[in-house]
């Protein structure tokens, strides 16, 4: 992705779904006949990705709730790999 994926609208892919594990306290990934462990920022990304938003939108927002500046390329990053392993869609 680069700077002109900014306008780009990412959602999770079809087969993908986001679930919390209370048990273990965790964000889990959960996708056909496998399931993958995110961290805070990951989750936080892919909780945003519902189709709703642009990419600009989501780094917005998610400099608010972390109270932090300057993640455009962080968040332009794991939306690429993201995207590569199929775990979200980007119109």
């Amino acid at each position: 992705m680069d700077e002109s994926d900014l306008t780009a609208v990412p959602r999770l892919a079809t087969k993908a779904m986001l679930r919390h594990d209370s048990v273990r306290g965790v964000e889990l990934l959960l996708l056909p006949e496998r399931v993958v462990l995110l961290n805070k920022s990951g989750a936080a990304i892919l909780g945003l990705c519902d189709g709703s938003r642009t990419v600009r939108q989501v780094v917005t927002q998610l400099e608010q709730d972390f109270e932090v500046a300057d993640l455009t390329n962080d968040v332009m990053t794991f939306l690429h790999d993201a995207r590569e392993r199929g775990w979200v869609v980007v119109t």
